[in-house]
């Protein structure tokens, strides 16, 4: 009997299901405030000067931003009337907020980039162009989702991408403010399957009036969550069942954010910015920096590798990384792990380790920082839609500025598919 038992309580813990949770966090938030910022200031370099090497970061707070970094370009950018700008856009534009588009300071720092690190990035062989520095990146994917991204940071994305446009079209929920957070913990099966939507918390920062907190919870029930619910696919709407817990403005009351706040930072969301928390990070982060950064264009590369894996049917999840040092052109590692899902073959049909498909991934795609830039089109300014609601499991499309058309977030593309499937025999 007690043998029973416990073979009993072995298998009961190896079936039981379990949580996961990722957050996001809206365009007002202001870490997400200043990401912005700093990339609407890289691209305004870039539609200058393409071969501008920019690191700008912004900090916020009550009333004032300030820029630091280092820049080197032959063009010149009015640094303050794009941060303004996009201040605006977000919709920071009331005095009442203590931080708003036309009265905050706004102070510059921004000086050349230094020369050392430049002579280790340009070469006079522009394909032998070294990384702009160490460091590993990571990309990620799963087929848990139709943007192969993990279900519970697109979930936090959408609700707060959602509550963004009800706030803008300002037709209903019109005390909404723009700062606002979400969260998103999802139960899977013990073969790492979405089985339901567990708990929904959501804080949105909102105008002071009597009995706001019950107007929002009725309001995010009746009218956001429909909204979302329409966006998703099926078997996504089939999670959203009747017994999700709901956590909604938790502390009573929401009235003062933005940087008045808490003060907001460059480059302090790379969770939310990539996998919720999935996978893994390498450390460091995305925006304001141009793409001879690998902390940037590997990762987009590492993204478009794992998810023309998972696409192309390989694995069911796959995580890679590049790593690199500073001023030189090849990676000097490539890893690959498909937790076990692998279905990559070799021709006598054997099934091939994560390491061999690292290997041939090497002979698929050129990590060379020159290749990366040049493939997905990286000197285009197109980084500033990436610097909300996340730079990963976004749509390809065509940016349009002074008639001019970019391709974005070309790293999402699935064009490497058929190939993958040929050299792993699927």
């Amino acid at each position: 009997m007690q043998v029973f038992d416990i073979l009993f309580n072995q298998l009961a813990i190896i079936l039981m299901p379990y949580l996961f949770t990722s957050e996001s966090v809206s365009e007002g938030h202001p870490d997400k405030v200043a990401d912005q910022i700093s990339d609407a200031i890289l691209d305004e370099f870039l539609l200058l000067d393409p071969e501008s090497k920019v690191a700008c970061e912004t900090l916020v707070t009550t009333g004032l931003v300030m820029l630091a970094g280092e820049i080197k370009s032959s063009a010149y950018v009015d640094v303050q009337t794009v941060t303004r700008r996009v201040i605006e856009q977000i919709g920071y534009t009331r005095s009442e907020y203590m931080f708003d588009a036309n009265s905050c300071a706004v102070i510059s720092a921004l000086h050349e980039q230094s020369p050392d690190i430049n002579q280790g990035v340009e070469r006079a062989e522009p394909e032998q162009q070294g990384a702009g520095d160490q460091g590993m990146m990571f990309g990620y994917a799963t087929n848990e989702t139709d943007n192969y991204m993990p279900l519970a940071l697109s979930l936090s994305h959408l609700l707060l991408k959602e509550l963004s446009a009800i706030r803008k079209e300002g037709k209903v929920m019109t005390y909404l403010r723009p700062d606002a957070k979400s969260q998103v913990t999802i139960e899977y099966s013990d073969e790492h399957k979405p089985i339901r939507i567990d708990t929904i918390v959501l804080s949105t920062q909102h105008d002071d009036f009597p009995g706001a907190l019950e107007q929002i919870e009725q309001d995010i029930r009746s009218i956001l969550l429909p909204r979302v619910k329409n966006l998703v696919s099926e078997r996504v709407q089939q999670l959203f069942t009747g017994d999700i817990k709901f956590h909604i403005n938790p502390t009573g009351k929401f009235v003062i954010g933005g940087p008045h706040g808490d003060s907001g930072l460059t480059g302090r969301k790379i969770i939310v910015d990539t996998y919720g928390g999935k996978g893994a990070h390498g450390g460091g982060a995305f925006s304001g920096k141009d793409a001879s950064k690998v902390d940037r264009s590997a990762a987009y590369a590492t993204r478009y590798l794992a998810k023309n894996l998972v696409a192309a049917g390989v694995a069911d999840q796959a995580l890679v990384q590049a790593a690199y040092a500073i001023g030189v052109a090849e990676p000097v590692g490539l890893y690959v792990t498909t937790y076990g899902t692998t279905r990559a073959k070799d021709k006598d049909g054997k099934l091939l380790s994560d390491g061999e498909i690292a290997r041939r991934l090497q002979d698929l795609f050129d990590l060379r920082p020159y290749n990366i830039v040049k493939h997905f089109g990286l000197k285009n300014p197109i980084f500033f839609p990436t610097a909300a609601y996340g730079h990963m499991g976004r749509t390809p499309g065509v940016k349009q500025i002074n008639g001019q058309s970019f391709e974005t977030f070309t790293w999402e593309k699935l064009d490497l598919v058929d190939r993958i499937r040929e050299v792993f025999f699927l």
